[in-house]
């Protein structure tokens, strides 16, 4: 691959975007390259868990400057296809049917921040700074703003969307756009600790609960979504996963999905 580096110990494969002298900066070839890699992951059995990660100073710089010159000249429609693309990755990302750890370090600017509100955990070091900067360059964060509004909510969105101020890790995690935040030094030991968590659990049960809360979060408490999730657990109990669980549990051993430790 050119511009990832893929790495899979225990269960869990680490994606890490490898463009150092770009600040990780995506443009349309990376963006090709990461939407063909998480398609393969998610068919991947063996992958329980997909960290993704930056190489050198910085997260992702958002987009390519070489590639916004390149854009500047395009068509509408040009630039529909070029934006679709990008919607496609973020997509693919977001409904990845395993679960997912942005590991974030340094600057993480515009569509960086696509691309970690589109994980399901995210983990950042205390010194990173975020920034939705697109307004200042007279554009919108609009291909992103679906997963980084869910992320941080609305009200944070207004802000930081119309100002372009940068922001830190410590106020990133105060409106809920990462979960946790820790020292450097203690970034990589916090990731596997969360990945590890995820590999240990019943691997279709996190399939399914991925899918619950993308299922049952914004939507109306309605007879039809109450029915889903009294058929979920149904189905989830009378699965070949659910009932070993079970089992494992009250037969006190633990369950055969665990991995080979060490």
């Amino acid at each position: 691959m050119k511009h990832l580096l893929l790495n899979t110990t225990g269960g869990v494969t680490t994606v890490t975007l490898n463009r150092p002298e770009m600040r990780n900066a995506f443009n349309d070839e990376v963006i090709t390259e990461m939407t063909a890699v998480l398609l393969e992951l998610g068919k991947r059995p063996e992958v329980r868990c997909v960290v993704l990660a930056g190489n050198g100073p910085a997260f992702c710089a958002g987009a390519d400057l070489n590639w916004m010159k390149r854009m500047a000249d395009y068509t509408r429609d040009q630039n529909v296809e070029d934006a679709s693309a990008l919607a496609r990755m973020l997509e693919v990302l977001y409904k990845l049917p395993k679960p997912t750890v942005a590991r974030v370090h340094g600057d993480t600017y515009a569509g960086g921040m696509g691309l970690v509100s589109a994980c399901d955990i995210a983990v950042a070091s205390d010194n990173v700074q975020f920034c939705l900067s697109e307004v200042k360059l007279g554009l919108i964060p609009a291909t992103i703003s679906p997963y980084v509004i869910r992320a941080m909510g609305a009200r944070a969105a207004h802000r930081w969307f119309l100002t372009a101020e940068r922001f830190s890790a410590a106020e990133a995690h105060r409106i809920g756009f990462v979960h946790e935040v820790v020292p450097a030094a203690q970034l990589d030991a916090k990731v596997a600790e969360i990945a590890l968590a995820l590999v240990n659990a019943g691997p279709e049960a996190v399939k399914a609960c991925k899918q619950l809360v993308h299922d049952v979060a914004g939507h109306d408490i309605s007879a039809g979504l109450v029915r889903r999730t009294v058929e979920g657990i149904a189905d989830i109990r009378a699965s070949e996963e659910g009932r070993e669980g079970v089992r494992s549990f009250l037969e006190k051993r633990k369950p055969n999905w665990l991995l080979p430790q060490g």
